[in-house]
């Protein structure tokens, strides 16, 4: 698959910013049809939107660079473009949870609530935008023989980022189900896509060879088991403090 889509005024437009792209866009809509649902203000669920998805694409780049930082150091140019790839999703959460708690509290919004209301918009954008690592032939696991492999410079290697799409959009599916169908108190969907996310990345991201790398060890791995006990955790406190009351 050819990287660019097609070019405007010799500016070439690439299929990864245009699935990421998409996948914003479609979330964004998902998100304000649900807020209508739940009577929540969408005005203030689309202010937030248009300050947390560039603070997202920031986040998702620093987050990059700085797990990348012998290439990158020098080179302010390289940094800041993102047109062929280097945007991590771990650093894309934090950069828009933080703009939210930030934006919520000035606001004096329930942050909890809005991020429930987000969340599997979030895992649906990730989704979608996982197929622009197929349009750049990264994000793809090692060597394999199975016949759902893809050819990656004339080799057969595992589609990590097609497991990837697969499992965020199970764990949509489930979300939005669990968000209609059982009693919980605000923040626990959003708790259950950090848990049920990372769970599948951990070992997705074992399959894969572009991995950013923290000594020997795999930062999205580590990551992960950090955003499973904490949101594990967070869980079951809200579910016992509800219990009790």
């Amino acid at each position: 698959m050819d990287p660019v889509a097609f070019e405007i005024f010799g500016l070439s437009i690439r299929w990864y910013g245009i699935f990421i792209a998409s996948g914003m866009i479609i979330g964004a809509l998902i998100a304000v049809k649900e807020a209508r649902r739940v009577g929540f203000d969408e005005e203030e669920l689309i202010n937030m939107l248009i300050f947390a998805i560039p603070m997202a694409i920031v986040g998702a780049r620093i987050y990059y660079v700085i797990f990348k930082w012998d290439y990158y150091q020098g080179n302010i140019l390289e940094m800041i473009n993102i047109r062929s790839g280097g945007l991590a999703i771990h650093g894309g959460i934090i950069g828009s949870v933080l703009t939210a708690i930030i934006y919520c509290k000035i606001r004096k919004i329930n942050f909890w609530k809005l991020a429930d209301i987000t969340a599997p918009s979030i895992i649906l954008g990730q989704a979608i935008g996982r197929w622009g690592n197929y349009a750049n032939k990264e994000a793809h696991g090692g060597p394999t023989d199975l016949p759902w492999a893809i050819s990656v410079n004339g080799e057969n290697v595992h589609p990590t980022f097609f497991y990837e799409f697969i499992w965020n959009i199970l764990v949509f599916v489930f979300l939005v189900w669990f968000r209609k169908n059982k009693k919980k108190s605000n923040g626990e969907v959003f708790l259950l896509y950090l848990a049920l996310y990372s769970v599948g990345r951990f070992f997705i991201e074992g399959l894969r060879t572009d991995s950013l790398m923290w000594g020997p060890f795999r930062v999205a791995q580590l990551i992960s088991i950090v955003l499973i006990v904490f949101s594990g955790m967070l869980f079951f406190i809200k579910r016992k403090d509800e219990n009790v009351e």
